[in-house]
């Protein structure tokens, strides 16, 4: 199992180019690219800057993260997000990143949970296409709130097997599969190849429904399940990567150096129960 760091877990009071040199220094395998630090980083850098710092390095990137509300959007909204994945398209190719995760939309309306399958697979199909050509896989994640769109991983997992192309999967967060009761069973039932990325991080123990990003905690301290995840995940023969999400304000006002160490020890404790690490 490979260990990665989502920017979200310094996003504060950090950047890019800080990240990157941290996390290389502390030996993690991949990164996950947020786009807006992305395009900061590129204000004042090129992209093949960029390109040779991972060919000189260990850490590589792993996927861009995210584009954001990508269904049940008008024509000028929905514009903008096939420009921002053609960007990242072009930006992949540059630094050898294939991969990008879309986010549903909240506060949709009244939808049915058809109505809801039948929207999102047509834009995955639809921005899939736009992808193909550069290579790039999508990773549908849902997001454990009451008014997203798609919050459970029975789902996205429904979802993503009509959608039914090699290039589209899903993100796996155990933040996410907690907080809206997501079924183990479900994951019991997975294709692994179809699990593009997995978060992990766990959190507080607050009520199905009420939780949000900033409950998060370092893995192993919270109330998550971690154990029957991760063991479930080794069971179907999921062995790709865990990357560690945090959203957690109080993390994001600590020194990035030392949430990063933090970050890479306690991701590693707790995956290594399960998996070879490295």
């Amino acid at each position: 199992m490979k260990i990665a760091f989502n920017q979200a877990t310094t996003m504060k009071h950090s950047n890019l180019e800080k990240d990157l040199e941290l996390c290389e220094k502390y030996g993690y395998h991949f990164i996950e690219i947020r786009l807006d630090q992305l395009k900061d980083y590129l204000k004042e850098n090129t992209a093949e800057s960029l390109k040779t710092f991972f060919e000189t390095n260990r850490i590589q990137p792993f996927a861009f993260n995210a584009l954001e509300f990508i269904n049940f959007r008008d024509e000028e909204e929905y514009y903008r997000i096939k420009e921002d994945l053609k960007f990242l398209c072009e930006m992949g190719e540059v630094i050898r990143c294939k991969q990008i995760v879309v986010v549903p939309t909240f506060d949709i309306g009244d939808y049915t949970y058809s109505q809801i399958k039948e929207e999102t697979v047509r834009v995955l199909h639809e921005l899939a296409e736009l992808a193909q050509p550069h290579g790039v896989k999508l990773a549908l994640e849902f997001c454990g709130y009451p008014n997203c769109s798609v919050n459970t991983f029975g789902q996205a997992y429904e979802i993503i097997q009509e959608v039914n192309r090699d290039d589209v999967g899903l993100v796996l967060d155990c933040f996410h599969f907690h907080a809206m009761n997501s079924d183990i069973r479900d994951l019991q039932q997975a294709d692994p190849d179809k699990i593009f990325a997995f978060h992990i991080d766990d959190c507080e123990d607050l009520p199905v429904g009420a939780l949000r990003d900033h409950h998060r905690v370092w893995p192993g301290e919270g109330t998550i399940d971690l154990e029957s995840i991760l063991g479930v995940l080794k069971e179907i023969g999921y062995r790709d990567m865990a990357s560690i999400e945090l959203f957690r304000p109080e993390y994001w006002e600590w020194d990035v150096e030392r949430t990063i160490k933090v970050a890479k020890e306690r991701t590693e404790d707790m995956v290594s129960q399960y998996f070879e690490v490295g």
